[in-house]
């Protein structure tokens, strides 16, 4: 039996920053830590990044109340400064996100394999409060 194609979810925002600082907010542990969660009752404990073909990435998520959390891992397949990135989760679904530079602005285009255990339109639904907390950080950070 032949298994079929994954679903592809995109989700995209335009974050008022130039690429420069979008990407170090992106890439950057101690940023990550700031923004990767979906709602004000998770966050990013840890984060760990080694941001090259074949380099490993960690980040830890946690709901506040100790309740559950999980690692999001995975390994780089391809990285492009300023332009993309591009890994292989621990599930092994994808992961292409595009950094578009205009200038004093910067539109990124995240696309990812949805997996099979929640409604797609629930995983497209968190990984945009994902993107839109991390557009709210970028913007609001010196």
């Amino acid at each position: 039996m032949e298994a079929s194609k994954p679903v592809k979810v995109t989700v995209e925002a335009i974050v008022q920053a130039p690429v420069a600082k979008v990407w170090s907010s992106w890439t950057e542990p101690e940023h990550i830590m700031k923004w990767s969660q979906a709602s004000e009752d998770w966050h990013a404990p840890h984060a760990e990044n080694d941001l090259r073909v074949g380099g490993k990435f960690v980040t830890r998520m946690e709901a506040k109340d100790g309740s559950m959390g999980f690692d999001f891992d995975g390994v780089y397949d391809e990285v492009k400064l300023h332009q993309t990135i591009s890994y292989t989760l621990g599930d092994g679904r994808k992961v292409e996100i595009t950094f578009v530079d205009q200038g004093e602005t910067t539109k990124i285009i995240e696309t990812f394999d949805a997996e099979n255990s929640h409604p797609v339109d629930f995983q497209q639904a968190g990984w945009q409060a994902i993107l839109d907390n991390f557009k709210r950080y970028t913007e609001e950070s010196k």
